[in-house]
């Protein structure tokens, strides 16, 4: 699976960015599909997901009420809608996803075999 992700840039603090991955599958609502971010100097972190065998929607918490995951599998996308947007979420944003990942690990980097190439979102105070 080739994921593609776009939508990211600067924005000032209250603003709304949508994010999209495009994916090479047409069986992408088969898959676990998750949003990643890497801050400067952070390691890779979770922030949202949806779980293929129940269609269920996680988050981190310090996103929850301001993000919403979604897909449209006959356009093969997966969309992040980032609304309430605060410095701290400045990061780069990775798409990924996972045809194995169970739900106790789809908050964790590692279960996740495909990533997309990441895109920058940037939020001034």
């Amino acid at each position: 699976v080739q994921l593609q992700a776009s939508g990211g840039g600067a924005v000032r603090a209250g603003g709304s960015l949508r994010l999209s991955c495009a994916a090479s599958e047409r069986t992408l609502g088969s898959y676990t599909v998750g949003w990643f971010r890497e801050g400067p100097g952070r390691e890779r972190e979770f922030v949202a997901a949806l779980f293929r065998n129940t269609g269920r929607s996680y988050y981190r918490d310090s996103v929850k009420g301001r993000f919403t995951i979604s897909r449209d599998n006959a356009k093969n996308t997966v969309f992040l809608q980032m609304n309430s947007l605060t410095p701290e979420d400045t990061a780069v944003y990775y798409c990924a996803a996972s045809g194995r990942a169970i739900l106790s690990s789809i908050s964790s980097r590692y279960a996740y075999e495909y990533w997309g190439q990441g895109t920058q979102v940037t939020v001034s105070s």
